[in-house]
């Protein structure tokens, strides 16, 4: 494997993202008025695609997304070789379930729909992409929507005074006409570590994990580390090992609800788990010949790794390669 070309589910947008349109109305106003302007459309952070005939269409022409119902939020992606992209979220009540939560956190199964509209399809966006049900550069734009759009369902109020904030920039900052305070999109930045130890990895599940599966023990950065302090800090806190060299390897945008997934490789110094109960279910070192089965979902106990559009199964087969 190509350490310079590895795969990562939510990458490969294609996306220009015309950054330096996002303050001249005049051309926003032109870009939206495009024949060929589409938009992606959210409601209740799912995105709501279409049916056309038998295949299913994550873009909608934007005249048609508008047409859906009343967009609380409007946000210009950027631009692709057929033209300009916008998100739209829906109010939450424009959606009702077909089928009620069933309790787990993991991944969101419900199905929902819009009243009249039969030729509306919408899943959670893990469930898209697990399937491939749509090609990879829209999946892509779709986590890059989800994100955007969450930002904006989270930061309507300012956190410096309170006041109700407002959007600017074709969607890309919100600011305080109270204070003049100016806030960004958020993206929160987590370490994910294949530990190693000749030819062990160091694997653990948490609770509410798919039943069986293993992973890639996992972080949120925090204020002051550097990335190899987090993967060392991580490491200890959730299984009670040392971690010497630690290297750089892939990352991956990961839209649930909007970060930045940062996939590590480190050497661990010591092999005794002391696990912490409150973070993991369980945690052990797995061989490379159980890893491979895992990975290829032939484990004799049935055990398995995340599916190919998670950065802990890159991680995974890029160790199994010898990288």
């Amino acid at each position: 494997m190509n350490p310079y070309d590895l795969s990562v589910g939510f990458a490969g947008n294609p996306l220009d993202r015309l950054s330096h349109l996002r303050d001249d109305a005049e051309k926003l106003a032109a870009l939206a008025a495009a024949p060929n302007a589409r938009a992606a459309v959210f409601v209740q952070a799912m995105p709501v695609l279409r049916m056309e005939g038998e295949r299913l269409r994550g873009l909608h022409p934007l005249a048609e997304a508008r047409r859906l119902g009343e967009a609380t939020e409007e946000v210009l992606l950027g631009r692709d070789a057929e033209g300009p992209i916008f998100a739209l979220t829906l109010p939450d009540e424009a959606a009702q379930a077909e089928t009620p939560p069933d309790g787990s956190d993991f991944v969101d199964q419900r199905r929902l729909f819009l009243p009249g509209r039969p030729e509306i399809y919408i899943r959670e966006l893990r469930i898209l992409a697990n399937k491939e049900a749509l090609p990879r550069e829209i999946i892509a734009m779709l986590a890059q929507a989800k994100a955007i759009l969450h930002d904006h369902a989270t930061h309507r109020f300012c956190a410096r005074c309170g006041s109700r904030t407002h959007s600017v920039q074709a969607g890309w900052r919100r600011d305080c006409p109270a204070c003049g305070a100016m806030h960004f999109p958020r993206t929160d930045p987590v370490v994910i570590m294949m530990v190693t130890q000749g030819g062990s990895c160091l694997l653990g599940r948490q609770k509410r994990f798919p039943e069986k599966m293993y992973s890639c023990l996992a972080g949120f950065l925090e204020s002051g580390e550097t990335l190899e302090e987090a993967v060392r800090r991580e490491i200890m806190e959730e299984a009670g090992i040392a971690v010497g060299p630690v290297r750089y390897v892939a990352s991956q945008p990961w839209p649930f609800p909007a970060s930045l997934m940062i996939g590590c490789q480190a050497e661990a110094l010591s092999r005794e788990i002391v696990m912490d109960p409150e973070e993991l279910e369980d945690c052990r070192w797995f061989s490379r010949h159980e890893a491979r089965a895992m990975l290829e979902g032939r484990h004799e106990q049935g055990l398995f790794a995340p599916n190919p559009m998670a950065i802990a199964h890159t991680l995974l087969a890029h160790w199994l390669e010898g990288c």
